[in-house]
C-alpha cells in the first residue's frame, strides 16, 4: 500500500491521525496511509463544538464500505469547530485527507505535541506495515 504523504508541519499519532497547529488553535484529521487502508469512507462521527478531549482518547469514529474505525485525538484540548463538509462529502478524505480536516481545537499542550511522531518518523512506521 505504501501510501506516505506526511507534509512538514504535521506531526502524527502511530494510530494515523494527524494534528496541524495553527496559531493557537489545532486541526485534526486523518492520514494519507489511513484513508487508502480504510478505503472508500462514506461516514464520519465527530464531536459537538465544546467537547474537551484528551490525548489518545476516542473522539468519534470513521466508517467505509471495509470497517468502522475508532478516531483517536492526537491531543488534548476543546473543540472548537467541527467540519460541517464531511456530514455532507465523507469521501473529502479520501481525495484529500491532509485539507479535510476534521475538528479544530483550542487549549494545546505543547508537551503532549512532543510525543508525536514527526513527519519522518510517521514514514518509517508506515514503511513497516507494508
Amino acid at each position: 500500500m505504501a501510501v506516505t504523504n506526511a507534509p512538514p508541519g504535521y506531526k502524527f499519532t502511530e494510530k494515523h491521525e494527524w494534528v496541524k497547529v495553527e496559531g493557537d488553535t489545532a486541526l485534526i484529521g486523518i492520514s494519507d496511509y489511513a484513508q487508502a487502508a480504510l478505503g472508500d469512507i462514506v461516514f464520519v462521527d465527530l464531536p459537538k463544538v465544546g467537547k474537551s478531549i484528551k490525548q489518545l482518547d476516542t473522539f468519534g469514529t470513521i466508517e467505509s464500505v471495509k470497517a468502522a474505525e475508532d478516531l483517536y485525538a492526537p491531543i488534548s484540548g476543546e473543540v472548537v469547530e467541527v467540519n460541517g463538509n464531511l456530514s455532507k462529502n465523507p469521501a473529502a478524505v479520501n481525495s484529500d485527507p491532509f485539507g479535510s480536516w476534521m475538528i479544530r481545537v483550542k487549549g494545546i499542550n505543547s508537551s503532549e505535541l512532543e510525543k508525536l511522531l514527526d513527519p519522518e518518523s510517521y514514514r518509517e512506521l508506515v514503511s513497516k506495515l507494508d
